[in-house]
């Protein structure tokens, strides 16, 4: 991880987040769907660090859990604010108010995360008044008119209503409320997955340019690894509500150790159609997360499973890397010779199991 201790703003331990399954008239807890088990990092000043995995490994909850938008079930959030260390997963009251308002969410939806009733200008304004970050309405009014134009929209725009603009437009106007209390962390959640092609590119320039003037840092969930390529830092991937390898986008991209992100490098589409395609076709479908399997979460689908595998958990341990910490919960990690994107882009390439 780049960067030395006193730029460290985030580090999340063991952070989990389980929700009750309960069934019967008297509604008894059956069982437990680990959405979020045993999740640890870090986040620096000003990186943004790319958060991939399929649809259900726990990536939003993730999120959500990071600002208390859910109460996580243990771990903690050690969140540092100037002078003030926050314990985000603990924290109450006033404390709570202040990590929420340095850390802030963009939505997947920018149609649903935008309240129809309200104009622009009550929905930017909006986090000034509830944390009264602002003594006057002039200065309510002069900031409102700032946001808007730091996104590229007009002030004429304050007194329309959501339904008026596009979803490139929408998503602009989730941006500013976001910004509206000078965060330092962003958590975005799929930002531009609603979007047209032509508009996320858009949205994406726009985050590394907010990124780059305000120094903030950024988690970015998404399921396109083009976006990550040019967007992250860092990568985290996610499988059934773990990290099962994180480390730099160089790192990972050409050099993966975990059978899974290799996986996931094989569902790039292959940019020569007369090429043919090197994807890794895993066995069986992605487990019910209510029922991860013993062992190794992966190995019913693992090409490189050992009888270790579904016997033991694997940690999530440091790997040698060129320069920069690699981490990867896999048993075989410093062994396996794992294809990178080129390798799998490449021609002649032979697909593995």
């Amino acid at each position: 991880m780049p960067g030395n201790a006193a730029e460290l703003l985030l580090d999340v331990r063991g952070l989990r987040k389980y929700f009750p399954i309960r069934r019967g008239v008297l509604r008894r807890t059956v069982g437990w769907v680990r959405a979020v088990n045993g999740v640890s990092f870090q986040v620096r000043r000003g990186e943004t660090v790319g958060l991939v995995g399929e649809s259900g490994c726990g990536k939003t909850t993730l999120l959500r859990t990071l600002v208390r938008a859910v109460d996580p079930t243990g771990g903690s959030i050690l969140f540092q604010r100037g002078g003030e260390r926050i314990d985000v997963a603990h924290a109450e009251g006033d404390e709570l108010k202040r990590a929420r308002q340095a850390i802030r969410m963009v939505f997947q939806d920018p149609e649903s995360s935008l309240n129809p009733r309200m104009t622009v200008r009550r929905i930017v304004a909006e986090p000034l008044v509830i944390n009264r970050a602002v003594a006057s309405k002039a200065e309510i009014e002069r900031r409102t008119r700032e946001l808007l134009v730091r996104v590229g929209l007009k002030p004429e725009h304050l007194n329309r209503y959501p339904y008026a603009f596009s979803g490139g437009q929408r998503q602009r106007i989730g941006v500013a409320r976001a910004l509206a209390l000078e965060p330092e962390l962003l958590l975005a959640d799929e930002p531009t997955s609603a979007l047209d092609v032509s508009v996320q590119a858009q949205i994406l320039n726009l985050l590394m340019e907010l990124q780059r003037d305000m120094h903030l840092a950024i988690i970015f969930v998404t399921h396109d690894l083009s976006v990550v390529r040019h967007m992250a830092s860092r990568v985290a991937v996610m499988y059934l509500g773990s990290i099962v390898e994180m480390g730099t986008r160089r790192e990972i991209f050409a050099r993966p150790r975990h059978p899974y992100t290799e996986a996931l490098f094989s569902s790039i589409p292959q940019p020569d159609p007369h090429r043919p395609l090197q994807r890794i076709e895993l066995e069986g479908d992605i487990p019910e997360i209510v029922a991860i399997p013993p062992g190794c979460p992966f190995h019913p689908r693992c090409g490189y499973e050992q009888d270790r595998c579904g016997n033991e958990r694997p940690e999530l341990r440091t790997v040698a890397a060129a320069g920069a910490a690699h981490h990867a919960a896999c048993h075989f990690a410093g062994e396996l010779q794992l294809r990178g994107e080129a390798d799998l882009l490449a021609p002649g390439g032979s697909a593995g199991s």
